[in-house]
């Protein structure tokens, strides 16, 4: 079998990942994305719909229609910032929480299945290699601006 690249192992199993959560949010009458965005949303106090989409890693075009989605079916509202009367907060209502705890559930039954699988020193190797991964990345170590004009 040939090396399998770093990138690939992430993206293939990123993938599988989704595919699952995905397959599981059907049961529920939703999605991963869907999930993701109630797991993001602070419970308590609501969060500024400019910060769910850096909060989450998501374009603001893509969280705008799954927002819109979610408001159609009652599982957020919008309030006004009242630290800024610019801004707007997203709360979760009712609904919202009711499935934001079905979404944490799913990921909680997730991390204990994978954990029940491995040694805690594996565990921490996984975590110490992404966190190097997101290190090189945001610290922008693995391509630099004079490697890409060689490349043109």
């Amino acid at each position: 079998m040939k090396d399998i690249t770093i990138d690939y192992a992430l993206r293939a199993t990123w993938q599988a990942v989704a595919r699952m959560y995905n397959e599981e949010a059907k049961n529920f009458d939703s999605t991963m994305a869907v999930g993701f965005t109630l797991l993001s949303i602070d419970p308590k106090t609501g969060t500024p719909s400019t910060a769910l989409g850096p909060k989450m890693g998501m374009e603001a075009t893509s969280l705008s229609r799954i927002l819109k989605s979610m408001e159609e079916k009652g599982l957020i509202c919008r309030k006004p910032n009242p630290e800024d009367g610019r801004g707007v907060l997203i709360h979760l209502t009712d609904f919202g929480l009711e499935k934001r705890k079905d979404s944490k559930d799913v990921v909680l039954r997730f991390n204990e299945a994978v954990k029940c699988e491995l040694k805690d020193e594996d565990l921490k190797g996984f975590y110490a290699v992404v966190q190097t991964i997101n290190q090189l990345i945001s610290e922008k170590k693995i391509y630099l601006k004079s490697d890409q004009s060689k490349s043109k």
